[in-house]
């Protein structure tokens, strides 16, 4: 066999080689996959609040503005306050999904756009690992609340969000 062909199918067998086994996952990653060091194991103390008013109605909002909070979000806590929620101030405009996974009270989500407009309004079910996604990709807040509390308080989809500081782009995004 002259040196060419041997070179040719060494690279034949690495090439199927690599195939074959990028096609499964390793024991090692296997395992490794399953404990995940960086997701929440705990409920977060509680967050710096700021007053929101959606319409007529007023609601204290926990912020959840660093990328560890947005990703604890309301997990691990066991209930809910009526006049109280969660905002999460999005790093970017972009297409929301929220999940309920370790969250074990039912909640209410908004989906903001960056001028304060409630462009949807989602429940939200304990545990349901499943992502909820905004229609929209012009999503740059989201307000977790008590489950129905946007309906009982007469918000809906249109209407602005405000903070006691004025916008909400002026109050997470821009210097004081």
């Amino acid at each position: 066999m002259s040196f060419m062909r041997v070179c040719s199918a060494v690279a034949g067998l690495l090439v199927c080689s690599a195939a074959l086994t990028g096609c499964k996952k390793h024991d090692a990653d296997t395992k490794e996959a399953a404990v995940d060091l960086s997701e929440p194991t705990r409920a977060q103390p509680r967050l710096p609040t700021i007053k929101l008013w959606l319409g007529p109605a007023e609601l204290t909002a926990e912020m959840a503005v660093t990328p560890q909070q947005e990703a604890t979000g309301m997990m691990f806590r066991t209930n809910t306050v009526e006049d109280e929620g969660m905002i999460f101030a999005l790093r970017y405009t972009q297409q929301a999904s929220f999940w309920m996974k370790n969250c074990y009270v039912p909640l209410s989500v908004a989906y903001i756009d960056p001028a304060g407009v409630i462009q949807e309004i989602h429940d939200l079910q304990p545990q349901n690992t499943n992502a909820v996604v905004s229609a929209s990709d012009n999503i740059r807040f989201a307000l977790e609340t008590a489950p129905g509390w946007f309906q009982r308080h007469h918000v809906r989809e249109g209407m602005t969000v405000r903070t006691e500081r004025g916008s909400l782009m002026e109050t997470f995004f821009q210097a004081p």
